[in-house]
């Protein structure tokens, strides 16, 4: 067995379309050299359904990465679709960092996919173990060696998908750097191949921290609608009860709590104003790990004073969220300049 930590599972391929065709490993770009059972952090990379909890917590992490991965490609051959999927990729690194998916109960393969697909990669099955599995090593007693429809259909539409994607990302690839330009075959793939996996992956961290950046500046949004809105209600919702700000109506204090605001929503910011609008300009967002973050900016207010003439008011506000539950709250925050009740 090879030292090797291929971090490519998607590249798995057949020699040819006969049965009992042989297995191959394309592209090792990404694969490592370990020595061992070596740990260490060798960076975040990988396609994002395939990769393993320790890599998503950044943890030092070793061979059993690839027996994940493994699980996940076996998982699929079964159900005819990964054990981990959500559009939302924040909602996907969740699931898998959670080990929650499902799997048929009477099937003797799950045995093996839960070894595989454990959280703990100490407790994870090695591949010598695995291969010693009776579902393996006694496959033809065991395995069922009926193909249920329902799968075989399933695993059709999950490929077809994965082809759709990859070839509008050939044709991109090939307009962007082929056109007018004549290049052998068997290159051309190469290069299509090393630029297609390199660019997915160096992206994947990216893609997670601007999805969860997006995250915070929709809470925050949310949070100055019910302000405009006059909704207590909301805002307490979107709020920890422990809140605790600094701001113009404060005199400098520091207000605990959500009952200080609730004099002006029942009395300044009750429904049926005239109409407020809201522009939150410039918002910078700071993760403090997975379920902290800060945001900074400036609110400008849009409003009708009591004669009908439009009016603006700026203010500049920082907010610390916390999730908790998977649930953004306002745990605090600081606002400078105009207050929150709009002038006559």
């Amino acid at each position: 067995m090879f030292p090797v930590l291929h971090s490519k599972p998607e590249n798995l391929l057949l020699a040819s379309k006969l049965k009992g065709a042989a297995v191959k490993l394309a592209d090792f770009g990404l694969a490592i050299e370990v020595q061992g059972d070596q740990q260490a952090w060798f960076g975040f990379a990988g396609t994002p359904g395939y990769l393993s909890p320790e890599v998503l917590r950044k943890d030092p992490y070793g061979k059993p990465v690839d027996m994940w991965a493994c699980g996940v490609i076996l998982y699929i051959l079964l159900v005819g679709y990964p054990p981990f999927w959500d559009e939302d990729q924040h909602r996907l690194y969740q699931q898998i960092k959670a080990g929650a998916y499902d799997l048929n109960s009477k099937w003797f393969s799950r045995y093996l996919i839960n070894k595989m697909l454990t959280i703990n990669p100490a407790k994870r099955v090695t591949a010598t173990d695995a291969l010693k599995h009776p579902w393996i090593c006694q496959r033809s007693t065991v395995a069922s060696m009926m193909h249920r429809q329902e799968t075989v259909e399933c695993l059709k539409k999950f490929n077809a998908r994965r082809k759709l994607k990859g070839a509008i990302l050939t044709t991109m690839l090939a307009t962007r750097n082929f056109s007018g330009t004549t290049w052998s075959k068997g290159f051309l793939w190469f290069v299509l191949l090393q630029e297609s996996s390199e660019s997915a992956n160096t992206t994947i961290e990216d893609e997670d921290v601007r999805a969860r950046k997006q995250e915070i500046i929709k809470a925050t949004e949310q949070l100055i609608e019910a302000i405009n809105n006059g909704d207590f209600e909301a805002y307490t919702k979107i709020c920890d009860p422990g809140l605790t700000s600094f701001e113009p109506e404060a005199l400098g204090n520091l207000v605990e709590g959500t009952d200080f605001h609730r004099f002006y929503f029942e009395n300044a910011l009750s429904k049926g104003k005239q109409p407020i609008h809201t522009i939150l300009l410039n918002p910078h967002v700071h993760l403090i790990g997975d379920d902290a973050a800060c945001i900074a900016y400036i609110r400008l207010t849009q409003y009708i004073d009591s004669s009908g003439m439009p009016r603006t008011m700026q203010s500049e506000e920082t907010r610390i969220w916390h999730r908790r539950d998977s649930k953004w709250q306002n745990i605090h925050f600081h606002r400078s300049g105009s207050p929150t009740v709009p002038t006559k």
